[in-house]
């Protein structure tokens, strides 16, 4: 998400190979730097942020950084492009920053660029504030089976050069490729790059300063869920959603419950009960039955053409006596939720509890929806005004 980030599918490039594109906009890391931070960086009264075309709202977004073959660009490839990992060892060498719009859903809504590890954005003539301004995370990716030192040195001078310029960044480190090492040595790594990053921190008197660790590989789950709780922290809504969900399931006699973002498997909300690996990695592999059932077997609307829509459901009855529940939410919303078999012979209640639950987030939505359209007007209002004194001040020069 190393050139672009990718070092294609964990493995290491050969010398002086970069990592896979990604996303639907390319810079160069020289020439175009200066154009790209003034074409794409605007904002209004100061605030800097992309705005959505169509409902005026600024997206968070997402910075991913790191070392050259790191794994961003395959991080990326897998999550939002649903590419498979063994693929992303053939992805094209980059040595361009990349941006690419993600917005699947009404809480899924955001944009993330990737950063190639040969670009040093401190130097003097690029304005890293610029970009750092404008962002809700950043994500660092480190390479768990490749020395870290250079890796942390770059992890302290980002965060820090960052958390001057926008103290409410979210910082993730995220330690990747772990899939080849043993549980033990994970934890090991884990302990070892936490001391030194935090010490590294305290040593320059940034206690206050939060870093978020995931052990992450594209070879597994692990990648999305920690996407997942990256993603959490952008979303506005999620006390509310997250409470949602605790009522619905404390009044339908369900144990677990998710909400997911169909297309990335990305969950955007779940309850106050911990999450297990496991029953998050069957949540995963249920969306992908029903979305590959649909494909091949599924009614399409000739219109929409979509294998999911507000029909879909489906029922999967584990050997442990355990039901997964799968319901449309939204059109790029499911939930799934986990239950015991006793429980869901009241199928009516808990079909009654979805709706009311459905009706509610369809209320989250239109507050959303009408604060955008709040800001939009508050926006043209501005923008009318500062025109018209522009052209006032062109028309009577003194």
């Amino acid at each position: 998400m190393s050139g672009g980030g990718g070092g294609g599918g964990e493995r290491s490039p050969a010398p002086g190979e970069d990592d896979g594109d990604t996303g639907s906009d390319y810079y160069d890391d020289a020439d175009e730097i200066e154009a790209f931070a003034e074409a794409q960086l605007g904002g209004e009264d100061g605030e800097l942020g992309f705005s959505d075309s169509i409902n005026g709202e600024v997206k968070p977004r997402i910075l991913l950084m790191g070392l050259r073959r790191s794994g961003k660009s395959s991080i990326q490839k897998v999550v939002f492009h649903k590419m498979s990992p063994n693929e992303t060892l053939f992805l094209e060498s980059t040595n361009k920053i990349c941006r690419e719009d993600v917005s699947s859903s009404s809480f899924v809504s955001f944009q993330i660029w990737d950063f190639p590890g040969q670009i040093d954005f401190f130097d003097p003539s690029f304005d890293y504030e610029m970009i750092f301004r404008g962002t809700g995370a950043l994500i660092f990716v480190i390479d768990s089976q490749d020395d870290y030192v250079e890796a942390l040195s770059r992890l302290h001078l980002t965060v820090t050069r960052a958390y001057q310029v926008n103290p409410d960044i979210s910082f993730e480190v995220f330690i990747h490729k772990v899939d080849g090492l043993s549980d033990d040595h994970k934890i090991e790594k884990q302990r070892d790059i936490h001391k030194r990053a935090n010490d590294d921190l305290a040593d320059a008197g940034l206690e206050k300063i939060h870093l978020s660790f995931y052990l992450t590989s594209i070879y597994d789950h692990s990648i999305f869920e920690a996407f997942s709780k990256v993603v959490q922290k952008l979303i506005p809504q999620l006390p509310t959603l997250e409470n949602l969900l605790n009522i619905f399931i404390s009044n339908s006699g369900i144990e677990k419950a998710f909400l997911f973002d169909v297309v990335s498997k990305i969950y955007v909300a779940t309850d106050s009960c911990p999450v297990d690996m496991q029953t998050y990695e069957l949540c995963c592999d249920m969306i992908d039955v029903v979305i590959d059932i649909s494909c091949i077997y599924g009614w399409m609307d000739s219109e929409a053409g979509l294998p999911y829509d507000k029909e879909s459901m489906a029922i999967i009855h584990l050997n442990n006596t355990t039901v997964m529940y799968m319901k449309e939410v939204t059109k790029f919303l499911a939930m799934v939720c986990f239950l015991r078999k006793e429980s869901f012979e009241r199928k009516g209640l808990i079909d009654y509890n979805f709706h009311c639950f459905k009706k509610a987030i369809q209320e989250v939505f239109d507050v959303r929806l009408k604060v955008q359209q709040n800001r939009k007007l508050l926006s043209q209002r501005r923008w009318s005004k500062l025109t018209s004194m522009s052209n006032g001040a062109a028309s009577n020069p003194h």
